[in-house]
Parts: C-alpha cells; structure tokens; sequence
C-alpha cells in the first residue's frame, strides 16, 4: 500500500492506496491501521483500495471542525469526492462502520454498496457495549481478539504488554487517537444513528465475529432488521478485530456486493 495526500475542504489527509479493479474505500475503526494490515492486503488483491486516514490518526492532521457525527459523515462524502470516486464499494470496520453507515443514510443515491464490519452506533441497554476509554493497555486484547494471547501480540509487535517501548508509543499514539475517537463514540457509541438506518439503500452485508466482546454480536440481527434487504455473515473464532484474525472470511464477504 502506498501513502498519498489528498486535499479536502478540512484538512490535507493522508491515505493509503492500493490495488486494482472496482474502487473500494476502507474506513478504519477507533485503533487505526497501517499498511501492513491483513485485511488491507486481502482487499487490494481483489480491489482498488482507498484507505484514508481519519483527522488524528497516522499522519492525518488534527481538525477540531470536525465537531460531530453529521461533519465525519460529510467528511468521508468531501474524501470520496477529492479523490475523484464515483460509487465506490463502502467498508468500515467498528467506528469506520458507524461513519460508513451515516455516509449511506445521509446520501442514500450515491453508494449501492456497503460492508460493515463489527459497527459502533446502536445501543441497546440489555447489552451495553464496553467502554474502551476505560480500558487499560493490558485489558484491551481480550475484548479484541478471540485470542487474546495472540492477539496482545499483534498489538504489541511481540513485545510484553509493559515493556515501556510498547507502553510509550501505545499511550502517546492512543491518547491522539481516541481524543478524535471521543467525538463519536464518548461515552456511549451512539448518535441516533437507528433512527436514521432506514434510509440506505445500499446492498449491504453486516459482517461479525462470533467472539465479539467489545460490541456483542447480538448488534449484527440489530443492524440487519434496521438495513432492508441486509445480509448478515457471522464468522467462528474471530472476535472484534476480526480484521485482523479473519482477513480472507471479511474479504470474500465483501466480495459478495461487488
């Protein structure tokens, strides 16, 4: 994947392209990515990928105008627009998803095509979802991964979860991170999106990991039921990062809308 700068009415992003064949834009969830990611390697053997960075993350500047779900929304519009797509296939994982799925309900005629993958913004009080902003380093890999012994080390490159080489770089990037995350997702990832979910039109596959812990996969029939004509595929032994996990299984789900 390569790294490119676009220019948007915000701000200068940054993103990461790859591929070839039919675009697709990929929106990340509230950890970010890199270029090396499994899933964004899978995509770009199959499609022309457009991954950009959001406002704080990577090499992306901070922008405080972005204020509110209705402003990331139009942002994601104002990135599709300057990177000269027309209909590109829309997939967004957790946070990602939940910007993605605001994307296809504000401009219902301008995406045909949308994966979510594990997605933030519905509640249900019976099953809270965790909060992450409370979640110390160590904790995190066990509602990530559905196993967190090899997933706290994809996290952590090997090292130990305290080894301060990791420690430092985690806190320093996340508390970046999750100051632009916090506009969305604190302290509940909800902005009233299931009132809005009625309005896509895109055909759509909500793709989950059975051993999702930090968003139950009890959301998918949720998101299902509010998304006509949705098609919902759960995937075995794969937990919230099942991009990570379940690269291939995600990457042929989102062939099926192709």
């Amino acid at each position: 994947m390569e790294t490119k700068t676009v220019e948007t009415q915000h701000a200068p992003i940054r993103y990461l392209e790859g591929g070839s064949g039919e675009p697709l834009v990929f929106l990340h969830g509230a950890g970010g990515m890199t270029a090396d990611d499994p899933l964004l390697a899978e995509l770009a053997s199959r499609f022309h990928v457009y991954a950009p960075f959001l406002p704080g993350y990577g090499e992306s500047e901070e922008c405080g105008s972005l204020r509110d779900m209705l402003d990331f929304a139009l942002h994601g519009w104002d990135v599709v627009e300057a990177l000269g797509l027309k209909n590109p296939i829309l997939v967004g994982h957790s946070m990602g998803g939940m910007i993605a799925a605001e994307m296809a309900a504000l401009a219902p005629n301008d995406v045909s095509r949308l994966v979510l993958i594990c997605p933030a913004g519905l509640w249900m009080d019976d099953h809270p979802i965790v909060d992450m902003f409370s979640l110390l380093p160590f904790e995190m890999p066990k509602y990530l991964f559905h196993d967190p012994e090899a997933g706290a080390a994809m996290m952590t490159s090997g090292l130990k979860m305290d080894d301060p080489n990791f420690l430092q770089t985690y806190l320093v990037r996340n508390a970046r991170q999750l100051g632009m995350a916090g506009k969305l997702l604190f302290p509940i990832p909800e902005r009233g999106l299931a009132e809005r979910l009625y309005r896509v039109k895109a055909k759509t596959v909500i793709v989950w990991g059975e051993s999702d812990k930090l968003i139950p996969p009890i959301y998918g029939p949720a998101f299902q039921s509010a998304i006509a004509g949705a098609q919902l595929v759960n995937v075995p032994e794969a937990g919230h990062m099942i991009i990570a996990e379940k690269p291939g299984e995600v990457a042929r789900a989102v062939e099926t809308v192709a």
